[in-house]
């Protein structure tokens, strides 16, 4: 017969709370004054610099075993990881198209990680918010109150939602239940969108289990905006050969050059076609919002779904996303499933909305409350203001390029993002690029600006997107005059 198992000693309880709540008050108001100082001092700073080798093998030690005090750990963090950030909150980060935060934002952050809510559902304050920052998105856009949304991580995430409902719906129009059944019980969708569209369209084909061969990359016009007629041509062609054009995904803004497809011209496409239509404003469906632009996107309220991203020009800290879908019951059809442990009730805590059956995410972080928080503080038309200010800016920019004899414009921005290139007479195509993007490295690896490069109607040059509200007609100046200035060194 075994023996009877011996009882374990009893451990002393432990737990994660501070032993001195005091010392963690001090420490926080230190953190406090060091973010604080971080960002009045930012224009001081160089935008963007290498990490020194004793800093990167830093990060490589071992996973810690034993406790070290709390303000040991914040003296690393404020030696080794805040003087070394991507940059793009620095008035001269105009790599990618991204916001620059905010502080109240960043506050708020703090808060909802101190509350701890997890917007999966349910009836709690931080559910109600989140419900009615989704309300005011759908206002700015111009949708209906019955519509349907959710905050998300970014606009990858908020083109995939909305892509995923388009595709149930499409193939539920055919007579196929795809979340039962499959794609392999439904006849081979289409989607269509220019040649300019965002790489996270291929990924979302993917992973819709369509393939990357089903995106439709039309070519487009001058202003490099979809061709509506080599659409209209695209989409009888594919329905001629059996297979069942389901989407157009209209680009409110492309992450290239900031191009704005006709989005009217392509409501009226879908609707004579039958066909989804989402549109990814990631770039630019909050100039919505902006009084001397919102013109621009006119035409944005027809669509099906909007892709669209608060961290970008309503600056909230990342991440930050949302997708709007007009179908709300077709949103919710299309994750909605039916858990044991998460029921509703009529009273008590599960009688809240369950935000999670508007996506893939069960737990959710409380990203509402940096974006209400800011909207509250310094209302919607001022963030209007800031997107018509930077679109000002790139205009601004524009002009000093092509003042300049050295530089040249590659196309007119249709929005606050600039592309341009040094050039000198001599200079073939490969050798133009080589001296382009040691520009670009220079103006980075000196701190001076962070600008990316790219390629328009097959021309290699150099990308400022000005979406940062830092941003000042002096530091487009000096962009430009070091520019030319290393490109004179580099091409003599």
């Amino acid at each position: 017969m075994p023996s009877p198992p011996t009882e374990t000693p009893r451990r002393e309880m432990e737990s994660l709370d501070p032993a001195d709540w005091e010392e963690i008050r001090r420490l926080a108001h230190r953190m406090i004054d060091d973010g604080i100082d971080h960002l009045r001092d930012v224009r001081s700073r160089p935008v963007w610099q290498d990490m020194p080798p004793a800093v990167r093998e830093a990060f490589r030690s071992g996973l810690p075993q034993e406790p070290q005090p709390l303000a040991q750990v914040y003296d690393e963090v404020a030696a080794s990881v805040m003087p070394y950030p991507m940059g793009n909150i620095h008035p001269r980060f105009w790599a990618w198209y991204m916001g620059c935060s905010n502080i109240t934002g960043a506050l708020a952050d703090f808060l909802a990680a101190v509350q701890g809510s997890n917007l999966g559902g349910g009836n709690h304050a931080a559910t109600l918010l989140d419900n009615q920052v989704v309300d005011w998105l759908k206002t700015m856009m111009g949708f209906p109150a019955e519509a349907s949304g959710s905050l998300v991580s970014g606009g990858s995430m908020a083109n995939l939602i909305g892509l995923v409902v388009a595709r149930n719906v499409m193939a539920g129009a055919t007579g196929v239940d795809v979340r039962e059944e499959g794609m392999a019980a439904a006849r081979p969708l289409c989607f269509y969108g220019s040649d300019q569209l965002h790489g996270c369209h291929r990924k979302t084909m993917e992973t819709l289990g369509l393939g990357n061969n089903a995106l439709r990359r039309i070519g487009t016009d001058q202003r490099l905006r979809i061709d509506c007629d080599a659409l209209r041509a695209r989409i009888a062609t594919d329905r001629a050969d059996g297979r069942h054009p389901a989407c157009i995904i209209a680009s409110a803004g492309t992450v290239n050059t900031g191009a704005i497809d006709d989005l009217p011209g392509l409501a009226a496409i879908a609707r004579d076609e039958g066909l989804w239509l989402h549109v990814d404003g990631c770039i630019g469906a909050l100039l919505a919002i902006a009084p001397d632009n919102a013109w621009r996107v006119a035409g944005l309220e027809l669509a099906d779904s909007i892709a669209l991203d608060p961290h970008k020009l309503l600056h909230a800290p990342f991440e930050a996303g949302c997708v709007l879908v007009r179908d709300a019951a077709a949103h919710r059809k299309s994750f909605a499933v039916d858990s044991e442990y998460l029921q509703s009730t009529r009273r008590g805590l599960p009688s809240g909305d369950w935000l999670y059956e508007l996506g893939l995410q069960t737990s959710r972080g409380f990203r509402a409350l940096k974006i209400w928080m800011a909207l509250k503080e310094h209302g919607v038309d001022k963030f209007g203001r800031l997107i018509d200010q930077t679109i000002a800016l790139a205009g601004e920019l524009a002009r000093r390029v092509a003042a300049e004899e050295t530089l040249e414009l590659v196309v007119e921005p249709q929005l606050n993002i600039v592309c341009f290139r040094y050039r000198r007479p001599g200079l073939d195509a490969d050798r133009l690029k080589a001296v382009n993007v040691e520009i670009m490295l220079r103006l980075q690896e000196q701190g001076t600006a962070a600008v990316s490069d790219t390629t328009v109607h097959g021309t290699h040059c150099l990308r400022a997107a000005i979406a940062n509200y830092r941003t000042r007609p002096e530091d487009l100046a000096l962009l430009v005059s070091e520019t030319t200035r290393i490109g004179r060194t580099l091409a003599s």
